[in-house]
C-alpha cells in the first residue's frame, strides 16, 4: 500500500512527543504554578494544548496521598484519534472537537454515584483527563447508585477506591485523585470543574474564582437529592459556541432566481427547505446570476417550504439561467454566563422539562437552597420518614420565599417540600444515570464550544416514581443494606417488588450494558424470586468500547450477552442473570415460548433496529407485559412507556418511511455525495460479494444452476449469467498484475467510458419531451476524468480495487505495490482500448423505474448462448476452482473496503462536480453508521429506570408515566404523558389493542360462532394466519361447523402446532346487527 496519511494523524500536540516509547509507567510530578490551558475561546488554538511536559497529571492536593494508576503503553499521542474505536462519537463531535476534548482537563469533585456517572461519560469521550476529588469514604448504602464501588470499597477513600475501575473504560485517558480539602487555586489546572457534593458558600467561593480567572473556568455545579436533580453552568462572562445544534447545514437547489429588491428565490421540490427567517446563506454553481456566487453571508427572510426572500437588491445582477446551491452559514454564539452569585438571586428563565410543571423549577431553586441552609445548621440531612425534619425544611424554604418579594412562589407546596426532605440524603441510580448523561454533555461543550450550554439552570424531579399508596415512617428504615439508600426514599416494600422481578431486556449493546448496570444497582432480579433473562446475538466490536462500558477491548470477538451479563454480576454479585444468545423472533419462539413470556412482570428494548422493536412490542401486546422503549441518535434520545391496557403500544404509531433517491439518480445523475456512496457501495457488493457468490454458486452445482437460470429465463438471470462469465472468462485474473488491469480498466469504464455514452446520449444542450432543458436542477452535467498516475487519489482507487480483486481470486499481494514507482509502471502497462460512445443506447431517466435491467424478447436464447459459454469456461478451469466473495466491513481500517468505496464515490463525485468527502464521513454514510455516544445513552437509561419503578409498584394511572424526547445539543426536554390506547365498543362491552379474546375447553367452529352471536356480533369470516378456516358465503364451509377448531386449522390451514403451545389464534370478521363491520380482538382458542 502506498504510504499515505490516514486521517486523523500528523497532528502532533507540542511538548507531549516525549513519551513515544512503549513504558508502562506515568511520572506524576508536583505542581507550584498554573498550568497553561487550551482554551476555546481563541479560535486560532484550536490544536493548541496543555503545556505539560509528559502526560503527568499532577496530585496537586499538596498531600501524600498515593496517585493511581499508570497509562497503557502506545497511548502517547492523545491527538491521534483512534477512528476504529471513536467512530461513532465522531459521527456525532467531529474530528475538531474530538482534538478539543483529547486536549481537556476535567476536574470532578464528589465521587458519589452522580460524580462516578460524569466521571464515566467524560473518560469514555476521551478528554486527556479526569482527576477524581473526594475527601469522604464509601458507606454501605452508596452501593446502591455507584458502579465502581464493591462492598470490599466501603471505609475507603471515593475516589482512591473509583480510579481502577474508571481507568479500565479508557487508557488514553489519564486518572488521578485529590483526597484531601480542594483549594481555589487548584482549579487552575482545569479547562472544567463540576462539583457533586458542595455546600452554596463553598461553590460561590469557586465558582466566584472560576468566572474571573484568565481564561475562565467553566464551573458546573450538579446535585441529585432522592427523586430531585439540578444542574447550574457558568462557562464564563464570554463563551463562544462555535455550533448550536451540531446538525450539518441547510442547502437547497435553485430552480431560479428573480431580478428583484429583494430577490425571490425558488429551489427544486425534491426536499422541503429548512432554512428559517434570519438564517445566513452562501451561494455557488450560479450561471448567469454570477454575482451571487463571490461566498458573502446574505441574509433571508419568508423562508417556504420551497421558496425564500433573499435580502439583496438583484435588479442590476445579471439574469439568473441555471444551476446554483444555496448552503446555511452556521453563525457562532456568544453567551455572557452569570456567575453563581447572581444567578440564585435572578436565576432568569429556568430549562424546563415537563409542561405540567411549569411552576416546579422556582419553587426547586428555592428547595435546593433550604436544604443547604438545612445541613448548614443542623450538620447533617433531613431523616428519611422523619415529619419534624421535614417541617423544618418546608419553614426554611417559606423564609427563603418570603426574601424573593414580588418574585415568591405563591404555592410552597408543603407534600413535595415533605418528600424532598424525606430522600434528601439518597443519590438514586437512574437520577445519577441521567444527570450523569446531562453534565457529561456539558463538559464536552465546555471543553469544545461544540452544542448549546444549558444556560443555566436546569430542576427535574419524579416523585411520580414513589410509591402509588402513602407509606409508612417504618417503610424508611434502613436494613443495612446496599439497597438503603433507595429504601429511604421507595420503602422496602417496594424494594422487595424490585428484587423479585422477572425481566426480560432485548440486546446488550450501548443502552443494554447501561440497563444492566442500573438494574443490578438498583437490586432488579437480585432476589430469591427474581430473574434476569438477556439476550444479543451480537459479538464485540472495537467500536462498541466507546460508549459500550461493560466491554473491555481484550472481551472483542466475545459474545456480548455474555460479557455483559459476567460484569453486571460483578457490579451485584446477587444478580440472578441468564444470558443468552439468541436473536429475538418467530424463529426462537420455540425458546422464547409461551411459558417464558407468561412468567415476565416487565420487558425492557436495548435494541437498534425496528422491526425487532415492533416484533417484541407484539409479543409483549399478547402477553399483555410492560414494554419499556428506548433509542438514541446522536445527542438526540427518546423513551415510550407501553404499558398493558394504559398507553398505546410501540407499533400504534409509525415514523415516516426515509426517502430513498431514484435508481435513475443513484445510476446516472447523482447530485450529492450520498448518491454517489450510494452507488459506490452497490458497485462494491455486486463486484466483490454478490459476483464471486454466483460464481460459486454455478461451480457448485452447474446442472441444477443452469436449470434455474433457463426456469427464470429473464433480464436478471441473463445479467447474473453476463457476470459470472466475465469473471471466468474475459475478466479472470491469475497474476497480481491482471488484477492491475482489471482495477484500470474498472477505473476507465466507470469514470471515462461511461460518463462519455451519458453525455453523448444526452448532450448538454439536449432538451426533454416538453422542451425543457434536460440537465436542468437537480441534475448536474458530468465530466469524463483523464487518469493520471501523479494524481494519488487515482492510484489509491487502483491499489484498494486490485488488492481486493486479488482477494476474490486468492492470488497473493506482492511487496512492491507499496511502491509509487513500481505500481506506476505496472499501471503504464495496462492496454487502455480507446471508447467509441454508441447509438440507441438505453440509459434510464424514470424516476419510478425500480431496475435497470431490461427485458428483451430473445432473453431465453441468449441465456443458453451464455450456459454454453460458461460450460467451456469451466472446464479450463482447476479442479476445485472457487472465489472468495468479500462481504462489506466498515470497521476494519486495513482492510481496503472503504478505500474502495471511498475511492469509487469520490471520482464519481469528480466526475459530477460534487464536492469530494474523506474516508471517514464515507464511512458514515456508506456504512450508514448511526451517530452515538455515552451522554445520551447514560439520560435515556435513567428515565427509562424511573418508569421501572412505577412499573414494578402496579398501581399507577398512565398520567403518572412519562414518554421523553430530549435532545443533549440544544438542550431540550419534552416529557409528557403517553397515549391512551384506542377503545373500541360495542353495545355495553369495550376493548382495546391489549385485549385478547379467549375461548377454552376446545371449542368447535360453531361453538365459537355462537359465543360471538351472544356477544351481538355475527361471525362471517374466520382465518388462522393466511388460511380461510370458514367463511359464510362458502356452501361447502358449512360442513366444518362441527369440527374443532384446531382440527380446521390442523387439515386446512396445515398449522403445525409445538407442543410447547396449548392454544392457537384466530381472526374473526364480525358485523352487528346492523350489518356494520366490527373490529374485534383477536381470539385465541385453548385446546390443550
Amino acid at each position: 500500500m502506498l504510504p499515505r496519511k490516514r486521517e486523523g494523524q500528523g497532528d502532533v500536540v507540542e511538548g507531549e512527543t516525549e513519551n513515544n516509547n512503549n513504558s508502562n509507567t506515568i511520572k506524576y510530578v508536583s505542581v507550584t504554578s498554573p498550568v497553561k490551558r487550551h482554551r476555546i475561546s481563541d479560535t486560532a488554538a484550536a490544536d493548541s494544548t496543555v503545556n505539560d511536559d509528559t502526560f503527568a497529571i499532577r496530585n496537586s492536593s499538596g498531600s501524600s496521598s498515593v496517585v493511581e494508576p499508570a497509562m497503557a503503553p502506545g497511548d502517547s499521542n492523545h491527538n491521534d484519534i483512534d477512528e476504529d474505536l471513536h467512530s461513532r462519537q465522531l459521527a456525532v463531535y467531529g474530528r475538531e472537537t474530538m482534538r478539543r476534548l483529547f486536549a481537556s482537563n476535567v476536574l470532578v469533585s464528589g465521587m458519589q454515584g452522580l460524580g462516578a456517572e460524569i466521571a464515566k461519560n467524560l473518560i469514555l469521550a476521551g478528554v486527556k483527563s479526569v482527576t477524581l476529588h473526594d475527601e469522604g469514604v464509601v458507606e454501605l448504602w452508596e452501593l446502591s447508585s455507584n458502579f465502581v464501588f464493591s462492598e470490599d470499597d466501603v471505609g475507603k477513600n471515593r475516589a482512591l477506591a473509583s480510579v481502577q475501575k474508571l481507568q479500565e473504560l479508557n487508557n488514553a485517558v489519564v486518572i488521578s485523585t485529590l483526597t484531601t480539602k480542594l483549594t481555589k487555586e487548584q482549579l487552575s489546572n482545569f479547562q472544567a470543574v463540576v462539583f457533586t457534593d458542595i455546600s452554596l458558600e463553598k461553590a460561590i467561593e469557586f465558582n466566584d474564582y472560576c468566572h474571573n480567572h484568565q481564561p475562565p473556568i467553566s464551573f458546573i455545579k450538579s446535585e441529585v437529592r432522592g427523586l430531585f436533580g439540578t444542574v447550574f453552568c457558568d462557562f464564563g462572562p464570554a463563551f463562544t459556541v462555535f455550533d448550536v445544534d451540531g446538525e450539518e447545514p441547510h442547502t437547497g437547489i435553485i430552480a431560479s432566481i428573480s431580478n428583484d429588491n429583494p430577490a425571490l428565490v425558488s429551489c427544486v421540490d425534491d426536499e422541503r427547505l429548512e432554512f428559517q427567517d434570519g438564517d445566513l446563506v452562501v451561494f455557488s454553481e450560479v450561471h448567469g446570476m454570477t454575482e451571487l456566487n463571490d461566498g458573502k453571508p446574505r441574509k433571508i427572510k419568508s423562508a417556504r417550504p420551497y421558496s425564500f426572500t433573499l435580502e439583496e437588491n438583484t435588479t442590476a445582477f445579471g439574469t439568473y439561467v441555471k444551476g446554483g446551491i444555496v448552503t446555511q452559514v452556521k453563525q457562532p454564539k456568544m453567551l455572557n454566563f452569570k456567575p453563581l452569585r447572581e444567578a440564585l438571586k435572578e436565576p432568569g428563565d429556568f430549562l424546563l422539562s415537563d409542561f405540567a410543571k411549569f411552576d416546579r423549577p422556582l419553587l426547586l431553586h428555592i428547595a435546593f437552597q433550604a436544604l443547604d441552609k438545612f445541613i448548614s445548621d443542623f450538620g447533617r440531612f433531613p431523616v428519611a420518614g422523619s415529619e419534624e425534619d421535614a417541617q423544618k425544611l418546608a419553614s426554611i424554604a417559606a423564609n427563603i420565599n418570603e426574601c424573593l418579594g414580588e418574585g415568591k412562589v405563591e404555592d410552597i407546596n408543603p407534600k413535595l417540600l415533605r418528600q424532598f426532605a424525606f430522600g434528601a440524603k439518597a443519590v438514586l441510580n437512574p437520577m445519577a444515570a441521567m444527570f450523569g448523561g446531562i453534565v457529561g454533555q456539558e463538559v464536552v461543550k465546555a471543553c469544545s464550544g461544540k452544542f448549546h450550554p444549558l444556560f443555566q439552570f436546569f430542576y427535574f424531579d419524579s416523585v411520580e416514581s414513589l410509591p402509588a399508596e402513602p407509606l409508612d415512617p417504618s417503610d424508611f428504615k434502613p436494613l443495612n443494606s446496599r439497597y438503603d439508600a433507595q429504601i429511604s426514599v421507595f420503602g422496602s416494600k417496594l424494594q422487595k417488588k424490585l428484587e423479585d422481578a422477572k425481566v426480560f431486556m432485548v440486546g446488550s449493546g450501548a443502552l443494554g450494558c447501561e440497563f444492566l448496570k442500573n438494574l443490578a444497582l438498583m437490586g432488579v432480579s437480585c432476589g430469591s424470586q427474581g430473574k434476569l433473562t438477556i439476550t444479543d446475538d451480537d459479538v464485540i466490536e472495537k467500536s462498541n468500547l466507546s460508549r459500550q462500558f461493560l466491554f473491555r477491548d481484550w472481551n472483542i470477538g466475545q459474545a456480548k450477552s455474555t460479557v455483559a451479563a459476567s460484569a453486571a454480576a460483578s457490579i451485584n454479585p446477587r444478580l440472578k442473570i441468564e444470558a443468552l444468545q439468541n436473536r429475538v423472533g418467530p424463529e426462537t419462539e420455540g425458546v422464547f415460548n409461551d411459558t417464558f413470556w407468561e412468567k415476565l412482570t416487565v420487558v425492557i428494548n436495548a435494541l437498534d433496529n425496528v422491526n425487532a422493536r415492533l416484533y417484541v412490542d407484539q409479543r409483549c401486546l399478547y402477553f399483555q407485559k410492560p414494554l419499556l422503549e428506548s433509542g438514541t441518535l446522536g445527542a438526540k434520545c427518546n423513551t415510550q412507556m407501553v404499558i398493558p391496557h394504559l398507553t398505546e403500544n410501540y407499533g400504534a404509531s409509525r415514523d415516516p418511511p426515509e426517502k430513498q433517491a431514484p435508481m435513475c439518480t443513484v445510476h446516472s445523475f447523482p447530485h450529492n455525495i450520498d448518491h454517489c456512496l450510494t452507488w459506490a457501495r452497490s458497485e462494491f457488493e455486486g463486484l466483490l460479494e454478490k459476483t464471486p457468490a454466483e460464481v460459486n454458486a454455478y461451480l457448485s452445482n452447474p446442472v441444477e444452476y443452469a436449470s434455474s437460470m433457463k426456469n427464470a429465463g429473464d433480464a436478471q438471470a441473463k445479467d447474473n449469467l453476463e457476470r459470472v462469465l466475465e469473471c471466468l472468462d474475459r475478466e479472470k485474473c491469475e497474476t497480481f498484475q491482471d488484477c492491475i488491469t482489471w482495477a484500470r480498466l474498472r477505473f476507465e469504464d466507470y469514470f471515462v467510458n461511461r460518463v462519455k455514452q451519458l453525455i453523448f446520449t444526452f448532450p448538454e444542450e439536449a432538451a426533454t419531451s416538453t422542451g425543457a432543458p434536460f440537465w436542468s436542477a437537480p441534475k448536474r452535467f458530468p465530466h469524463p476524468l483523464q487518469f493520471s498516475a501523479a494524481d494519488t487519489s487515482h492510484l489509491n482507487f487502483i491499489i484498494a480495487a486490485s488488492i481486493l480483486r486479488a482477494e476474490t481470486f486468492g492470488i497473493s499481494v506482492p511487496d512492491w505495490v507499496k511502491n509509487p514507482k513500481m505500481l506506476s509502471e505496472a499501471v503504464d502497462k495496462v492496454i487502455v482500448p480507446d471508447f467509441q460512445p454508441r447509438e440507441g443506447v438505453k440509459i434510464e431517466t424514470d424516476e419510478k423505474a425500480a431496475s435497470l435491467s431490461t427485458a428483451s424478447v430473445d432473453d431465453a436464447a441468449v441465456i443458453n448462448e451464455l450456459l454454453l459459454k460458461l460450460e467451456l469456461c469451466r472446464n479450463n478451469l482447476p479442479s476445485g476452482f472457487r472465489m472468495k466473495p468479500i462481504s462489506f466491513e466498515k470497521d476494519d481500517d486495513t482492510n481496503y473496503h472503504m478505500d474502495l468505496i471511498a475511492g469509487l464515490a469520490n471520482m464519481r463525485a469528480r466526475n459530477y462536480s460534487i464536492p469530494e468527502v474523506d474516508k471517514l464521513k464515507a464511512k458514515f454514510i456508506a456504512g450508514r453508521i448511526i451517530p452515538a455516544i455515552a451522554t445520551s445513552t447514560a439520560m435515556a437509561t435513567g428515565l427509562v429506570c424511573l418508569e421501572l419503578y412505577k412499573v414494578l409498584d402496579g398501581a399507577h394511572k398512565v398520567e403518572d408515566y412519562r414518554n421523553t424526547f430530549a435532545n443533549l445539543a440544544l438542550p431540550l426536554f419534552s416529557m409528557a404523558e403517553p397515549v391512551p390506547p384506542k377503545v373500541m365498543k360495542h353495545r355495553d362491552m369495550s376493548w382495546t389493542v391489549w385485549d385478547r379474546w379467549i375461548l377454552k375447553d376446545n371449542p368447535t367452529l360453531r361453538e365459537l360462532i355462537q359465543w360471538l352471536k351472544d356477544k351481538g356480533l355475527n361471525a362471517y369470516s374466520i382465518s388462522y394466519g393466511s388460511c380461510l378456516l370458514f367463511n359464510s358465503m362458502f356452501p361447502r364451509h358449512k360442513e366444518r361447523l362441527d369440527k374443532k377448531v384446531v382440527d380446521v386449522a390442523r387439515e386446512i390451514a396445515k398449522a403445525e402446532l409445538p407442543p410447547y403451545r396449548s392454544h392457537l389464534d384466530v381472526v374473526v370478521a364480525c358485523e352487528d346487527d346492523d350489518d356494520n363491520d366490527i373490529d374485534i380482538p383477536q381470539v385465541s382458542i385453548y385446546y390443550g
